[in-house]
């Protein structure tokens, strides 16, 4: 389905229930959510962000954690580890 397609078809799904005070309050919350996920790609779930942790530490464990050097930046660490 092309995007122009997709348009057209959300345009007369929203035709559908335009009627309905409670779809389109739904729908209203709904993209509201839709448009907040594509601003802050960064939110994670607490599993996900758990999970990474956990990561984090074994990889700490192993000896394969980045370390700033004494005296050096976070802008130089940050470079260095880009």
């Amino acid at each position: 389905m092309t995007a122009v397609q997709l348009n057209a078809q959300i345009l007369r799904d929203m035709a559908e229930i335009a009627d309905s005070e409670p779809l389109m309050k739904q729908l209203g919350r709904y993209l509201r959510k839709l448009v907040a996920k594509k601003e802050d790609q960064t939110l994670v779930t607490k599993e996900e962000f758990f999970r990474r942790v956990d990561e984090a530490r074994e990889q700490i464990r192993r000896g394969e954690g980045i370390r700033m050097l004494p005296d050096e930046s976070l802008e130089d660490f940050l470079k260095r580890v880009g």
